[in-house]
């Protein structure tokens, strides 16, 4: 797995801030704010296209700069991909791990899936939905790529080690079931998830209303109550 291929001179910038009226700002600080810019981009463009389906011309073209640029910041497309995916995935495996840690402790030597559940959802959700639309994109993007080869590398190299976490605590609370049942649930859990992120529309359709797929304090509310019933019903 090749790392991210920023150039040398971008790792290193500050983070881009608003300059101050008359102020006149630093290359960096503008190496700074472009580079965010075409990180935003290529987020939306990768959450509405998959990767196959954008191009760095395309990005370029949205951002409103000539595509050879793009090389200044990125090596090439796959480049920009990993440091689209990069740039958030470390807040959101820090929250769920912190959570996750916070409720092994709460619950002590009697910990429940729906706990579990909690910890590892919620917490996520909760991120994206306060977060904004860059924020709510970012979870977009997660869901398109999850289920595409190189989505599914990414996330192999940088979430494994939580939901490791998360499964470890399932198996303290269903000391009777297999790894298998209890791989399984997760990968049941992992999919509503997904879903659940991709923001589709459609159960808004078929709900006529009642259900908005932006609604995650609904998700909130019934997703780990409902999966922790599922894990269980593995055993009937």
């Amino acid at each position: 797995m090749r790392s991210v291929a920023l150039k040398k001179e971008d790792t290193g910038a500050a983070p881009a801030k608003k300059p101050v009226q008359g102020e006149k700002r630093s290359k960096a600080q503008q190496r700074a704010e472009r580079l965010e810019q075409i990180l935003d981009t290529a987020e939306y463009l990768f959450s509405q296209n998959g990767f196959h389906g954008v191009a760095l011309r395309d990005i370029a073209k949205s951002v409103g700069i000539h595509t050879t640029l793009m090389h200044y910041y990125f090596e090439d497309k796959r480049a920009l991909f990993e440091a689209v995916f990069a740039r958030r995935a470390p807040e959101t495996i820090g929250r769920r791990m912190v959570a996750l840690e916070q409720y092994e402790k709460e619950a002590g030597a009697n910990p429940t899936v729906e706990g579990a559940l909690h910890a590892f959802l919620d917490t996520d959700l909760d991120l994206y939905r306060e977060g904004g639309e860059a924020w709510m994109n970012s979870a977009t993007f997660s869901a398109r790529i999850s289920n595409t080869p190189e989505g599914a590398e990414l996330m192999d190299q940088y979430y494994d080690p939580v939901v490791l976490r998360l499964v470890g605590i399932l198996r303290r609370a269903l000391p009777d079931f297999t790894d298998e049942d209890i791989f399984w649930g997760y990968h049941f859990v992992t999919g509503a998830l997904m879903n659940t992120l991709a923001r589709t529309g459609r159960i808004d359709k078929l709900s006529g209303g009642v259900c908005h797929s932006d609604d995650f304090l609904a998700v909130k509310a019934r997703m780990a109550k409902f999966m922790a019933a599922g894990f269980h019903a593995l055993k009937d």
